[in-house]
């Protein structure tokens, strides 16, 4: 962040209606923020008694269940502070810390203590838990999230690809423009998705195939279009450990079609699913639709535009499930490795 020490924290003072946490990637000592704050708000208003919950009338948010989904600034209200204190002192920002003449709250000053050096951070917002996963040895070649090149794709069958890139095929029922994602940083097991710099584009008619080249550091991904939810193809085509490329379909951020993701050094061994109907045979509570118009499925963890979609995560194990695409992350999906550094994509 531009030498020195790091500094961050998570901070409640003006409201809160969610879970975040944010830390120096691969140093849980620098952790800041409450992974289950929404929870522990609302098993602390269940334990409220009724005068107190008379005071924070107005300033804890009730849903139509009377469960708690967010409060008002802790910082303008004393007895929300105080209530607010009970579970998540120590971990977030929660009232004004020193200032002035007036020596703050420990707690509070403490959420300005500097981390270890100057450090990537992983910032982690979940309905669940916002608790980062960034040690897991199961995704170490997983990958996780302007103008751009629209690359002359070679056909694949006018001759053998050669050096590393994917093989990238259409066989849906429309031309098709796909956009090739590399991730903002790279870390143990973890990535920074990328959502807004796409850096090669390619246009496929309904049975093309092409060979796009892809320098042999890209880790990233490819899509359809340029808007979520939509089906996700990881891949990297270098591996630090074995220099071969690796991958994996993810409905993570949503799904808006079928995919493939298939090794081409001969070992035969493909990831994902053809189901073409996915989208159409998913229940209405399961979809979203696209800036686009295009309706898709939700995303199963979450983003920018709301939390994790419940019914898409049940629909998703059911019709796909965890062995051949990625739903809710974890374990379960098989790596699609390539010695060859390259991978065939399909998408339906």
């Amino acid at each position: 962040m531009g030498g020195g020490n790091d500094t961050f924290d998570i901070s409640v003072i003006v409201g809160a209606g969610g879970n975040m946490t944010i830390q120096q990637i691969g140093d849980a000592s620098t952790r800041k923020g409450d992974p289950t704050f929404i929870q522990n708000l609302r098993e602390a208003w269940k334990k409220a008694d009724a005068k107190e919950k008379e005071e924070l009338k107005g300033v804890v948010h009730l849903d139509k269940s009377g469960i708690p989904v967010r409060i008002d600034a802790p910082k303008s209200n004393k007895a929300l502070e105080a209530f607010v204190r009970t579970f998540a002192e120590n971990k977030v920002y929660i009232g004004i810390g020193a200032w002035g003449n007036s020596k703050g709250d420990a707690g509070d000053n403490a959420q300005s203590s500097a981390a270890h050096g100057d450090k990537d951070l992983i910032l982690t917002y979940s309905d669940g838990d916002a608790s980062p996963d960034d040690h897991a040895p199961q995704l170490a070649h997983r990958i996780q999230g302007a103008v751009v090149a629209n690359v002359k794709a070679v056909a694949a069958s006018a001759a053998a690809p050669s050096g590393p890139g994917i093989v990238l095929s259409n066989k849906g029922q429309e031309e098709d423009k796909y956009f090739f994602y590399p991730n903002y940083w790279n870390g143990n097991g973890t990535a920074g998705a990328n959502f807004d710099k796409p850096s090669t584009s390619v246009s496929l008619k309904p049975g093309e195939t092409h060979f796009v080249s892809l320098p042999a550091s890209f880790k990233g991904r490819v899509q359809r279009g340029t808007f979520q939810p939509a089906t996700w193809a990881e891949f990297q085509l270098s591996a630090d450990n074995d220099h071969g490329a690796h991958g994996d379909i993810s409905l993570e951020q949503g799904c808006d079609g079928a995919a493939t993701i298939a090794s081409t050094d001969g070992s035969k061994v493909e990831g994902g699913f053809t189901e073409r109907d996915i989208v159409e045979k998913a229940p209405a509570a399961a979809k979203q639709k696209r800036q686009d118009g295009v309706e898709c499925i939700a995303s199963t963890m979450g983003n920018w535009m709301g939390g994790p979609n419940q019914a898409a995560i049940q629909y998703l194990n059911k019709a796909v499930g965890q062995k051949k695409a990625y739903i809710t992350g974890g374990t379960g999906t098989p790596d699609i490795a390539s010695k060859n550094q390259r991978l065939a994509v399909t998408f339906y």
